[in-house]
């Protein structure tokens, strides 16, 4: 495939990634910046991109911060145009933009909820069926999803959010499988409760859920998943725990789980 701007220079692979302000997207662009390749990071805290800026060039790796809504429908348009300006294309994208909606989903706010799955299903879906066919004809780069355990069971006061992380769990298993045997590589990562300030802003940290499930870090998610996506495996899941609770949820009837989920995540 052509690798060449519309003056003929050719252009220089970049590793884009979503939610980069915090959480598992900032650890994930730290690790990315061994690989020496540009890093287009995006967020919508400017303070906390530049600051992630300075802290990679200052290692001596190339970035740049792109603040940006991903509720924005030009969003993807925002994002090539900041890579064609720079001279760059997509080769590496990591989808770990999101966010959650604590409570009832009959009385959580219907406009928060619809924005969630603009963020966590539309904006993840758009960005890679922007940039994935590129990566085929070129037979080489990837994606990589942030999933969630939760995408493994139903969960009642996070609805919309546990749906949209089984929705990006079956895409990714998905796209996995069509594009085997290419060059390119789809991972799902898949944790379980992480030490983040997503939990904070969603309120679910007041429930059982957060006193009771063994939570992780970010920096030991992102260094698993970051290996295997370079491994190239279709899905990650960092611990043991995750993994039984993965295994359990496969296992027990889905009316029991449901009820034990409504249960952990009860408002207190």
């Amino acid at each position: 495939m052509n690798t060449a701007n519309k003056n003929g220079a050719a252009l220089k692979p970049a590793i884009v990634v979503t939610g980069a302000s915090s959480g598992i997207g900032r650890d994930i662009a730290r690790l990315a910046a061994a690989d020496r390749c540009f890093l287009l990071l995006l967020g919508r805290s400017p303070q906390a991109l530049d600051e992630l800026v300075a802290e990679l060039a200052a290692a001596g790796a190339q970035a740049a911060a792109l603040p940006i809504d991903l509720l924005d429908p030009h969003a993807p348009d925002r994002v090539e145009s900041a890579l064609a300006d720079r001279g760059l294309y997509c080769d590496v994208l990591v989808n770990s933009a999101g966010f959650g909606v604590f409570g009832a989903a009959a009385k959580a706010a219907p406009r928060e909820q619809l924005n969630l799955v603009d963020v966590n299903i539309r904006a993840l879906t758009e960005l890679t069926l922007r940039f994935l066919p590129a990566m085929l004809a070129r037979g080489r780069g990837g994606v990589l999803n942030v999933g969630s355990i939760t995408g493994y069971v139903a969960g009642p006061n996070m609805a919309a959010y546990y749906a949209s992380k089984a929705y990006v769990n079956s895409f990714s298993a998905a796209l996995a499988a069509e594009v085997a045997g290419s060059g390119v590589t789809v991972t799902c990562l898949t944790p379980g409760v992480v030490r983040t300030a997503f939990f904070e802003r969603c309120s679910v940290g007041q429930s059982r859920l957060m006193k009771l499930m063994p939570r992780s870090n970010s920096p030991d998610v992102a260094e698993v998943g970051w290996r295997g996506f370079k491994a190239g495996k279709r899905l990650v899941i960092p611990r043991l725990i995750d993994r039984i609770s993965v295994a359990v949820s496969v296992l027990l009837p889905q009316s029991l789980l449901t009820r034990f989920v409504g249960w952990l995540q009860r408002p207190r």
